[in-house]
C-alpha cells in the first residue's frame, strides 16, 4: 500500500487510515494563491511608488512606466524565486506553501510611498518536515539560481531587442540573487553554505558576475 503525501493541512482526510506515499506533484491551495496574489499586488505598488518618488508629482510616469516595470520585476524576481523554493520542496515530498508576512508588506508599502527606498520582507515558502542538510541546501539554492537564470535570459534578449524594461528586470533579478546568497539570518545563503561551502562560493561568484554584467 502506497503512503500519500498531502501538500496542505486543509487536504488531510483525518478520517482515513491510509498513510502511504504517492509521487509528489505540484499543488497550490486557495489560501496560498491568495497570499501570493496579495503579496504581488502590494509589492508592485510599493516599488512603483518608490520608482516614481514622489509619486503624487509623477502620476503619468507611475501609471505608464513604473507600474508595468514593477509588475514584471515582481513576477520574475519575487514570484519565480518563491515558486522555485516551493517546487523543489514538493519534489522532495515536503509540504511547501507560501505565506505572506502582513507587517513586512505594510512596511514595504509605507516606505515606497514615503521614500525612494524599499525594504521588503513579504513572506516566504514554509517547509513542513525535517529536510536533510543537502535537501535544505538545494531547496534554498533554487530561489537565487532561478533569479540568475532569469537575469541572464532577459539580458540576452535585451541585446537583440534593446529595452530599458528588460535591462531593469535583469538587474533586479541579479541583485536579488546576490542579496539572498548572503550567508546570514534567514537568507538562502546560510542554508546553502551550511550544506556545501564550495557550492555556495560558486553560486555567490556566479551571482556577482551576473550582476556586474547586467547592472
Amino acid at each position: 500500500m502506497e503512503r500519500r503525501i498531502y501538500y496542505s493541512f486543509h487536504d488531510i482526510p483525518f478520517g482515513e487510515y491510509d498513510y502511504g506515499y504517492v509521487k509528489p506533484s505540484i499543488r497550490f491551495t486557495r489560501i496560498e494563491i491568495i497570499h501570493l496574489l496579495v503579496s504581488m499586488l502590494v509589492l508592485t505598488f510599493a516599488f512603483a511608488f518608490a520608482f516614481s518618488y514622489p509619486f503624487f508629482k509623477h502620476i503619468d510616469f507611475l501609471i505608464h512606466i513604473a507600474l508595468p516595470v514593477s509588475a514584471l520585476s515582481i513576477v520574475t524576481a519575487f514570484v519565480f524565486h518563491e515558486l522555485a523554493h516551493k517546487f523543489v520542496g514538493q519534489r522532495y515530498g515536503y509540504w511547501s506553501e507560501y505565506r505572506m508576512f502582513p507587517q513586512g508588506l505594510l512596511l514595504a508599502l509605507i516606505l515606497g510611498m514615503a521614500t525612494p527606498f524599499i525594504f521588503a520582507a513579504p513572506g516566504a515558502v514554509n517547509i513542513f518536515g525535517i529536510p536533510t542538510r543537502e535537501e535544505g541546501g538545494k531547496i534554498a539554492m533554487a530561489g537565487p539560481l532561478t533569479n540568475i537564470i532569469v537575469a541572464i535570459a532577459f539580458y540576452i534578449i535585451s541585446l537583440f531587442y534593446f529595452s530599458y524594461l528588460l535591462r531593469w528586470v535583469a538587474s533586479i533579478n541579479a541583485y536579488l540573487a546576490l542579496f539572498n546568497l548572503i550567508p546570514l539570518g534567514p537568507l538562502d545563503g546560510r542554508k546553502v553554505f551550511y550544506w556545501d561551502p564550495k557550492i555556495w562560493g560558486a553560486m555567490l561568484a556566479l551571482a556577482f558576475i551576473t550582476w556586474m554584467i547586467v547592472a
